[in-house]
């Protein structure tokens, strides 16, 4: 069975590095300085959990940015990424967030645009990946 849970990040740590890593640094060659950027500590996240093992990740800054968003690769496509999303938005509208940014990799827009976000904004590279900021007001 899938779960969401909403975490701080020292409790889950290591789950939540080997899920990113696995996503960003060995399928997308992000590098390993870029994905680990010291944000971790002040952010609420959102696991994803089948039975006990954890399956995906995202994260929302004290600002309102949701970010570093990943499902395991033999996990995609199963809607785990919305529940994810879902999560996160939830507690942004708990934190009375007027609205919540991300900065989307250009093939997940219509992921996102699924969740109602907008695209703001020129296409930019980060980490050698198109992305475009997307808002979604609460």
């Amino acid at each position: 069975m899938i779960r969401v849970e909403t975490t701080e990040f020292e409790p889950y740590a290591n789950s939540i590095k080997a899920i990113r890593f696995e996503v960003f640094v060995d399928e997308q060659s992000v590098p390993p300085e870029l994905e680990i950027d010291g944000l971790d500590p002040e952010c609420l996240h959102a696991l994803a959990f089948n039975e006990d093992t954890p399956i995906g990740t995202g994260r929302l800054l004290k600002d309102g940015h949701i970010g570093r968003v990943a499902v395991l690769a033999s996990y995609r496509n199963q809607g785990i990424g919305t529940l994810i999303m879902k999560s996160l938005i939830n507690a942004a509208r708990n934190r009375s967030f007027q609205s919540v940014i991300l900065s989307s990799q250009a093939q997940a827009i219509p992921f996102y645009e699924q969740l109602d976000f907008q695209t703001q904004g020129p296409i930019y590279q980060e980490a050698g990946i198109d992305h475009i900021d997307m808002v979604l007001k609460l």
